[in-house]
């Protein structure tokens, strides 16, 4: 095998079986045998030439590398010296080998023969293309997945949001309606129901209350955002103030003294941080709806 006649047959034939591209050095880095997988692939690559490498000294050719693939090259070369010089039992490196027709990547592993007479080493590439595409195509399939996990996360977070947000939405219009309600529509009905009134007079009360659910007042429903800190009373004057009622306009309407509808402005001023600003309350109500 490769100018070798009088190794072992058994040997060669277990070499020229082998799929990886094999060939054993000296202790300077010459070629002394190669398997048929190391020549084929050879003679593949300068078709021009039937390629005999036996008697080149692969570490020179390594270290005389030029071009992109250099780097790696060198690398293999100063791998194989640190195995001849005993730093290292084994040297093993990965690298590609791309060409016209596709992409391809080896597994190189240079190793010394057992034994310290004559020093031999034995340098071995196998095609691991299969193995890194696959690997690729599982690196892309799980960047593909967590990109898919990371957008399902995001839009359950948002939606997530979004039912929070309608459900406080729907809380809070429930209660704006019901402090509404409450503080600004009961009180007059009140009023209403003790007063002299005609029988069809107090049969549109009646209707009134039985479709109080579907008044939305836009300013009330802002109104009803001070519900924790404004009186039912409060609430009613800051709706007049608002109307454009005057206080004695406001005190007959309540039946209040206008002193009391002058109190409640102040309160209001200060609960809406009006004390000290030389600001017109009214036009403050009208900035809320």
């Amino acid at each position: 095998m490769g100018g070798q006649p009088q190794s072992d047959p058994l040997a060669s034939a277990v070499l020229n079986s082998l799929s990886a591209h094999i060939a054993i050095l000296d202790a300077e880095g010459v070629i002394l045998e190669t398997n048929e997988a190391w020549r084929r692939f050879a003679n593949a690559h300068n078709p021009s030439d039937e390629i005999d490498s036996v008697g080149d000294n692969y570490i020179t050719i390594c270290e005389a590398a030029t071009g992109e693939d250099a780097e790696d090259a060198h690398q293999v070369a100063a791998g194989i010296r640190r195995v001849i010089a005993g730093k290292l039992r084994e040297f093993v490196y990965d690298y590609p080998c791309h060409s016209p027709e596709g992409k391809h990547w080896y597994y190189m592993r240079a190793i010394r023969m057992i034994g310290d007479d004559p020093l031999r080493v034995v340098v071995s590439h196998e095609d691991i293309t299969a193995l890194k595409l696959s690997e690729e195509a599982l690196r892309q399939s799980r960047a593909a997945i967590e990109e898919r996990e990371q957008s399902l996360a995001e839009a359950n977070i948002a939606l997530k949001v979004l039912l929070k947000q309608r459900e406080d939405d729907k809380a809070d219009l429930e209660r704006k309606v019901l402090a509404n309600v409450k503080g600004l529509v009961f009180p007059y009905l009140e009023k209403l129901h003790t007063a002299r009134l005609k029988p069809r007079e107090r049969t549109l009360i009646e209707i009134v209350e039985t479709h109080l659910k579907d008044i939305i007042s836009p300013f009330l429903q802002q109104m009803a955002n001070a519900d924790l800190v404004l009186t039912p009373q409060e609430m009613q004057v800051a709706a007049l103030i608002r109307d454009g009622k005057s206080s004695k306009e406001i005190a007959s309407i309540l039946i209040i003294s206008e002193a009391t509808v002058n109190f409640h402005r102040k309160n209001l001023r200060e609960k809406f941080g009006l004390k000290n600003k030389r600001v017109n309350l009214r036009a403050y109500l009208l900035s809320m709806t």
